[in-house]
């Protein structure tokens, strides 16, 4: 197993570190020109703050990478970037960009890290001392040895001796086998980190009509978050926000063999649906990965109790 240590700044690390019952964060990167790929799913992220400080104070379970435009990050993950306010997110990322525009909407790389943890200042750990002063992003470390090994052990000592941290750790402890490659553990979504991952499963197309115009797209949940449906891929799909609302409503739905249902009562109601009912029984369009497909399990749900056939 692999960990990164990453480097922030001490006012993003203190704004989250002060935000009670926080499920996830946005690790943003100023750039957008390249996606984080250093670690697999569940490996651990953690937080260097910038020299003079030179400790390691928090972290997180790595989910996903990707790169989205500022706007949306924000309207995802709110204070969970680590700012109280857009403009406040803006003039951090702006610090490190050159020849911004205030109109523009700019891209940034953004790290989802599930479970996140902070440190208290008398928990801090000395980076490595193999850290080097020219190191501007972060370093990768095995985990099984040497410095890795030791920084780890570190690491969940302190988690050991906080109950809070451990029971959000044993929360997300599940079977990692379907997963392939064993790994410390399988990190549970939050609802910014469901979107987003959905989003980029469906390369950014609503399942139903291809429409790719970023903000009319929302991530459905097939089953429920009130009637206890997770923040999991295959519970979600990606639709127009029209589709979205019907969906919702019960009156279309999607087939356990991925076709679009349109209900009958859409016309017997609003004496309207032209459009929507030319498109019943498109096949959708899903992600390839059988992982990432629609479970049957949640679909059933969906027909059995939304749905007003």
């Amino acid at each position: 197993m692999k960990a990164f240590v990453g480097i922030t700044d001490f006012d993003w690390f203190t704004y989250l570190s002060n935000m009670p019952d926080i499920d996830e964060v946005n690790f943003w990167q100023p750039s957008g020109h390249q996606r984080f790929q250093s670690l697999n799913t569940g490996e651990p992220f953690l937080f260097k703050l910038h020299s003079p400080h030179n400790y390691i104070v928090g972290g997180g379970f790595f989910a996903h990478s990707t790169i989205l435009p500022t706007s949306l990050a924000w309207d995802t993950f709110l204070g969970k970037n680590g700012a109280i306010s857009l403009l406040e997110m803006r003039r951090r990322i702006e610090k490190y960009r050159r020849n911004v525009f205030l109109s523009e909407d700019y891209q940034i790389g953004c790290i989802l890290l599930e479970q996140p943890f902070f440190f208290k200042q008398e928990e801090w750990i000395p980076v490595p001392s193999d850290w080097s002063s020219n190191i501007v992003r972060g370093k990768t470390y095995d985990t099984t040895t040497g410095l890795g090994k030791k920084l780890w052990e570190d690491v969940q000592m302190r988690l050991q001796a906080t109950p809070y941290i451990m029971t959000k750790a044993e929360k997300v402890a599940e079977d990692s086998s379907r997963y392939g490659e064993p790994i410390m553990v399988i990190p549970r979504l939050g609802q910014g980190s469901f979107r987003i991952i959905v989003t980029d499963a469906y390369n950014r197309r609503c399942a139903i009509t291809q429409e790719r115009t970023l903000p009319a797209l929302e991530a459905a949940h097939i089953k429920f978050f009130k009637d206890s449906g997770p923040h999991r891929v295959e519970n979600g799909i990606l639709l127009r926000s029209d589709i979205h609302r019907l969906f919702d409503s019960g009156y279309v739905t999607i087939s356990p063999d991925y076709r679009f249902e349109v209900s009958r009562r859409i016309k017997e109601e609003f004496e309207n649906g032209r459009d929507y009912y030319a498109m019943h029984g498109r096949i959708l369009h899903v992600p390839k990965d059988q992982r990432l497909k629609p479970s049957n399990e949640f679909i059933t749900w969906h027909n059995e109790n939304v749905f007003r056939g």
